[in-house]
């Protein structure tokens, strides 16, 4: 019994690597900042799910009603409405943190990041146009190309997003608890 440790009190002579590591974007040790924030609460990712989800319904609805489902139409021009709406109002948080940093507007992550998410919104409100004026006649096949492409520009734009925020700590706090 004499071969028994207490790993707490006795340590191994190896030590186990950290489980994580905090680098810096900035060698000043400051991250760049989002400027449109609730008490230090970035506003842009708190607005970005909701359109995501309401383009990604608008996909969803359209291949249930391809399949049979008349009624799912109903759905489309209301997620659509919305999440141009709520689109609208990540846009302008993300715009205030780009024109708010200068470390932010030298990222060519944030310009590939917000490209895509103004195609996406111009084929939403497209999308949304034709569904409100041609009815769901539209659907098949161009509603469902247009949710389809949005909703891979959608991807496109969420791996510049990741980028942005864990490659250069864009809106990451500098203190860490």
């Amino acid at each position: 019994m004499n071969n028994i440790r207490d790993p707490v009190t006795e340590p191994t002579a190896r030590t186990a690597p950290p489980a994580y590591t905090v680098s810096r974007a900035s060698p000043t040790g400051r991250n760049p900042r989002s400027t449109a924030s609730i008490a230090g609460h970035p506003i842009h990712p708190m607005l970005i799910p909701f359109p995501i989800a309401f383009f990604v319904a608008t996909l969803a609805c359209d291949l249930v009603f391809w399949g049979g489902g008349e009624s799912w139409y109903a759905a489309t021009p209301w997620l659509l409405g919305a999440g141009l709406i709520i689109a609208a109002l990540a846009a302008a948080a993300g715009l205030t943190d780009v024109l708010g940093d200068r470390r932010v507007r030298s990222l060519g992550t944030a310009w590939w990041h917000a490209g895509a998410n103004v195609v996406v919104v111009l084929i939403e409100l497209a999308n949304w146009l034709l569904r409100i004026t041609q009815g769901p006649a539209v659907i098949l096949p161009t509603g469902i190309i247009l949710s389809a492409v949005v909703v891979g520009l959608l991807l496109f734009s969420g791996w510049m997003g990741w980028k942005m925020v864990y490659r250069h700590h864009v809106g990451v706090s500098d203190e860490i608890a």
